[in-house]
């Protein structure tokens, strides 16, 4: 009787160690793999032209950007602008 529970734990450990253990490894570094390549599409390789050609994935398309768009550009223009009407009131 205790022959038959040394074979059956004996064919337990055989199992585990040439099956459950390799698969469990191999699914643990494909696991790895798969997050790595998600990370590295999401933060790094979408954003390469090169990459975006070869998937056909939409280019973004950059607006030109006007020149007066903050404060500090139109308090410049408004002193230009008073320094020139400034200039001609005197000039004349």
């Amino acid at each position: 009787m205790e022959s038959s529970v040394g074979c059956l734990l004996a064919y337990s450990d055989r199992l585990n160690l040439f099956i459950l253990r390799p698969l469990l490894a191999f699914s643990f570094v494909l696991s790895l793999l798969v997050l790595g390549w998600f990370l590295a599409w999401k933060l790094l390789l979408v954003h390469i032209p090169l990459v975006q050609e070869i998937f056909g994935l939409k280019k973004k398309h950059h607006l030109p950007k006007p020149l007066t768009r903050h404060r500090f550009s139109r308090f410049y223009n408004t002193l230009s602008l008073n320094n020139n009407n400034s200039s001609n009131v005197s000039a004349s």
